[in-house]
């Protein structure tokens, strides 16, 4: 028997999903950004982990907004420093 918890089934987390390349030239361009503008996440962050997503890699974070309907954030996931 696992004890393992899918942190996304939780109401409080929002959905994270790994976004394509394509997708991830399509917004750099869009805002006229490189990956150092992005704000960073952990690759060992709970939601990380369980979407999978690796270093470098941009994850595509989607809220429900009671003004905008829908919100979309996006992090580059980055190795946390050694303390």
């Amino acid at each position: 028997m696992s004890t393992a918890i899918n942190v996304l089934n939780h109401v409080m987390v929002p959905e994270h999903v790994i976004m394509t390349s394509d997708e991830i030239d399509t917004l750099l361009n869009k805002y006229q950004i490189t990956f150092d503008h992005l704000p960073k996440i952990y690759h060992d962050d709970p939601a990380v982990v369980q979407v999978e997503a690796k270093m470098g890699d941009v994850v595509r974070i989607i809220r429900k907004s009671q003004t905008a309907g829908r919100a979309e954030s996006y992090r580059y996931v980055v190795k946390r420093p050694k303390k």
